[in-house]
């Protein structure tokens, strides 16, 4: 297996994530040996930030991606999700040769659909998914800490070779996840609906639903908690949202059939019945924590 610190990574896209993955790369991976870091960006001010922060080496515009691309070993597209297809097409041939090429599009059935058209070229896919963010966005608020202890979801492909996709998973434990996730296109993005997206959903309606600007001062941490995740970046998620919104449909009609059944308890005052389900919703989480240590 290659040894990781003697690298060129190459990253398409220097917002939170890239950003994020460029300064844990650099900090845990590369404090010893000869490898280099280069971003392609169209904001020449974040490629400058990111030079003057030594978290990259080079940074490339657009219009010389290419030259970045055939040189480096290693590379991570961190751009919306049909940014990523259309990129991945464009540049295709461009890729150095037995090169490892990956992403961190948050759904992957429409990317799934293109990977005829996106492997042709000299080089090995394998789509990825970290859980890892926050609700800030830009290369300003990146961090290389936001992934520790988060997992990391692998989509591969019957043509990705071994290893490559267990070279991926020993950068990303370096780089601080500790979860590994083997699954395909329709499950991720099944699941991803209810864990990620639906939790947004939630969060934004919440803060919608708020008579004023001024509740906060009621708060005791219950709100604060709940809609952190609703400052959030419209564009990015609203794509994400559109792009699955069949299985994150089913996931918002189970969710409100969950919500009338609490309703229809309050309203006619069943005390028995909202405590038993409360007490079995209570093990459900706890069941469900026993399991996230496992």
């Amino acid at each position: 297996m290659r040894d990781a610190a003697l690298l060129c990574y190459g990253f398409a896209g220097l917002g939170l994530m890239g950003g994020s993955l460029a300064q844990a790369i650099r900090e845990k991976v590369l404090t010893k040996g000869t490898g280099r870091i280069f971003a392609v960006d169209r904001n020449s001010w974040t490629l400058a930030g990111a030079i003057d922060a030594g978290v990259i080496d080079t940074g490339f515009q657009p219009e010389e991606s290419r030259r970045m691309l055939e040189q480096c070993d290693v590379v991570f597209v961190c751009l919306y999700p049909k940014q990523t297809i259309e990129f991945l097409k464009k540049e295709r041939m461009f890729f150095k040769k037995g090169s490892l090429v990956t992403d961190i599009s948050g759904v992957k059935g429409t990317l799934d659909t293109h990977l005829d058209a996106i492997l042709t070229g000299d080089f090995d896919f394998v789509s990825t998914h970290p859980m890892a963010g926050s609700e800030k966005e830009g290369f300003t608020h990146a961090s290389a800490q936001i992934f520790a202890n988060r997992n990391y979801i692998i989509v591969p492909h019957p043509k990705n070779k071994p290893e490559n996709i267990a070279f991926l998973k020993n950068l990303m434990t370096a780089v601080g996840f500790t979860r590994m996730i083997e699954t395909d296109a329709e499950t991720h993005d099944a699941k991803i609906a209810f864990t990620s997206q639906l939790c947004h959903i939630i969060a934004s309606v919440l803060v919608d639903s708020a008579e004023d600007t001024n509740i906060t001062s009621f708060g005791g941490g219950s709100f604060e908690d709940l809609t952190r995740i609703a400052m959030i970046n419209a564009p990015l998620w609203t794509e994400l949202f559109l792009s699955n919104r069949e299985k994150l449909l089913d996931r918002i009609d189970s969710f409100e059939k969950s919500l009338c059944r609490v309703k229809k308890m309050v309203e006619e005052a069943d005390y028995a019945s909202l405590c038993r389900l409360l007490e079995d919703i209570r093990a459900k989480r706890i069941e469900m924590g026993r399991k996230d240590k496992r």
